[in-house]
């Protein structure tokens, strides 16, 4: 029988100024220190950019020393740096009890888009796992758009869930869509 070392997870928040080399850099530490990279995710928003990584090692490895080593790399580059030390039910891979759905919505820029469907979302006990908006079209007619996967609770249908979303799409003037999104074997 062999021994499985005792595994530490860290959340590890970088952001800032975009520039080529934030995500070579920080991995670059994560290397050679030895962590595994279980999660990740990383995004450009108007210029800033924002990563967040589940990263694991074996103990004895301390939190401290993670934050010490990425400290000046991210100096260097101008980023602000964040290291969180996960508890064992926090590192649990979380599987939908329903459905994966990608929710879209596309309308005029307005203010309270994001709040208004996920209030709604959330009120119909509908977990959020990704999030994103952006506008298009042009200066004089911005169109913005808000791309949500969502796991729904057992007993909820895509189309359920759009039929629900009706008067909310008539009050902000927005166009709601909910379609399933097929898993992938591996």
């Amino acid at each position: 029988m062999t021994h499985q070392p005792d595994i530490q997870h860290y959340a590890v928040s970088v952001v800032g100024k975009d520039r080529p080399g934030i995500v070579a850099g920080i991995t670059e530490v994560l290397f050679r220190l030895g962590c595994n990279i279980a999660d990740s995710s990383c995004t450009m928003l108007a210029g800033e950019f924002a990563m967040i990584l589940i990263v694991s090692h074996p103990r004895p490895f301390g939190k401290g020393r993670l934050f010490e080593e990425l400290k000046p790399v991210c100096e260097g580059l101008g980023m602000s740096l964040a290291v969180r030390t996960l508890h064992a039910d926090e590192t649990e891979r979380q599987e939908a009890g329903g459905e994966i759905c990608m929710v879209s919505v596309y309308g005029a820029d307005q203010p309270g888009i994001v709040y208004r469907v996920t209030r709604e979302l959330a009120g119909l006990g509908i977990n959020i796992t990704d999030l994103n908006t952006k506008l298009i079209g042009t200066e004089a007619e911005p169109v913005y758009v808000m791309m949500l996967e969502a796991a729904l609770p057992d007993g909820q249908t895509p189309e359920g869930l759009e039929a629900l979303l009706g008067d909310l799409k008539k009050e902000l003037n927005v166009e709601i869509g909910v379609r399933v999104i097929t898993p992938v074997s591996l």
